[in-house]
């Protein structure tokens, strides 16, 4: 079996009393894309930094592209790039500079650097924009400089903390094409998000964390099938008895049935859902609750992310005593530090 670009083990990270990372433990195949999704202050940010050489573990070891994020941090530095959640880029330089700037900082010679500067400009189709001042720019157009000057540096390993917060829609779908050409040319991409379904448009695999411990890991669809595969979706003709169907659905569900009494609506995941759409419909009518519409459908990332993180354990010996204060105070440092 091929090393892995990315292997985490045992990785812990504790500020004071607060312990953003509980013993991760975590592989990345090499040329694939591992899409890491959590709440708020999970220990998202604080795992990639961990793996970007910014922070040192408290216990655990880690390694990318072979090299140790510790004791091999400098030489490790050359073969990874990272955009994080705020594009780091100068607003009074050019975007042609900015590259160029980060291509000296990676001690290229002047040439190469604009070489690089050129090249990448190209890839993200800022060309004609790169020789206004990047204050100039819009949002979008920031966060994709931002990633081009990661990979001035032709990193085999590209680190991404939520790229795409704040964008537009057409903006994202931009984003989410060029870091698909990258992975196609066989960069190897840790992705961080908070939207599912860019996680389940670009990640191979997906990794679920929350307060500092990975939760749940596999492939879109394995983590859609732990909801019980299907999910039947109805509306009731009348909201107020949106409680009497969720309760006669209730013997056929995977789980209890979620309900938007104000909408009349209510999910319920099931196993073998075509056997299970006839069985509602009985059900239902046997009720006499009149229905607007029902379908079934696979069930979405977002339910699953749902589902996993209310089902987290939480840890009551954490420095607030509450899971949400211990999990956020760590990604909120760092997001300040990087301001």
């Amino acid at each position: 079996m091929p090393e892995p670009i990315i292997r985490v083990e045992g990785i812990t990270k504790s500020f004071g009393d607060v312990h953003a990372l509980r013993g991760v433990d975590l592989e990345v195949a090499e040329g694939t894309v591992l899409g890491l999704l959590g709440p708020n202050g999970a220990g998202k940010t604080t795992l990639v930094r961990v793996l970007t050489t910014l922070l040192q573990p408290t216990s655990g070891r880690a390694t990318v592209a072979g090299l140790d994020v510790v004791t091999q941090a400098q030489a490790l530095r050359s073969q990874i790039g990272l955009a994080g959640q705020y594009a780091a880029v100068d607003g009074d330089l050019t975007g042609r500079e900015n590259l160029v700037m980060v291509g000296r900082l990676y001690r290229l010679g002047r040439a190469e650097a604009v070489r690089r500067a050129e090249e990448v400009l190209e890839r993200i189709s800022l060309t004609e924009a790169s020789t206004r001042p990047v204050k100039t720019y819009s949002g979008g157009m920031r966060r994709r400089l931002d990633l081009a000057a990661s990979l001035v540096g032709r990193p085999r390993v590209l680190f991404l903390d939520e790229p795409t917060t704040g964008l537009d829609p057409r903006s994202r779908i931009e984003l989410w094409q060029l870091i698909t050409e990258l992975v196609s040319d066989g960069t190897s991409l840790l992705l961080t998000t908070q939207y599912l379904e860019e996680a389940d448009q670009l990640a191979d695999r997906i990794a679920v964390i929350d307060h500092g411990s990975l939760i749940a890991e596999g492939t879109a669809d394995e983590l859609k099938a732990r909801l019980g595969g299907d999910v039947i979706e109805l509306r009731v003709a009348d909201p107020s008895r949106t409680t009497d169907a969720a309760t006669a659905l209730a013997p056929i569900a995977a789980e209890a049935p979620r309900t938007n009494a104000d909408a009349g609506e209510v999910v319920v995941p099931v196993a073998d859902g075509a056997s299970k759409l006839i069985e509602a419909v009985r059900a239902l009518d046997g009720a006499s609750i009149e229905l607007l519409d029902i379908q079934l459908r696979r069930p979405t990332l977002d339910e699953v992310f749902l589902t996993l993180t209310a089902d987290a354990p939480s840890d009551g010996a954490t420095a607030a005593g509450s899971p949400a204060t211990s999990a956020t105070t760590p990604d909120r440092t760092m997001q300040e530090v990087q301001k």
